[in-house]
């Protein structure tokens, strides 16, 4: 069984599309925690597919991994 390295995906509408600050932090899009890198950039990839229209909306993933556990943080692998 593949290690448990938990990801967050989310995203919302930027203020400036070179930044990182959001319009409405209360409205962001939430779209999931996965288990792995993979699952996590397959849900990134959607939501960002879903907005390519609209410069300001950014989605990111999280590492959720490694803020719960800073000294286990290992390199993730190359995405697909």
């Amino acid at each position: 069984m593949a290690e448990q390295l938990l990801h967050l995906v989310f995203g919302g509408e930027l203020k400036d599309p070179g930044g990182t600050e959001f319009v409405n932090p209360a409205a962001l899009d939430i779209v999931g925690i996965y288990p792995n890198y993979k699952k996590a950039h397959e849900a990134w990839r959607g939501a960002a597919q879903r907005t390519v229209d609209n410069a300001h909306m950014r989605y990111f993933v999280v590492h959720l991994h490694r803020l719960l556990d800073p000294t286990t943080a290992k390199p993730e692998p190359p995405a697909p």
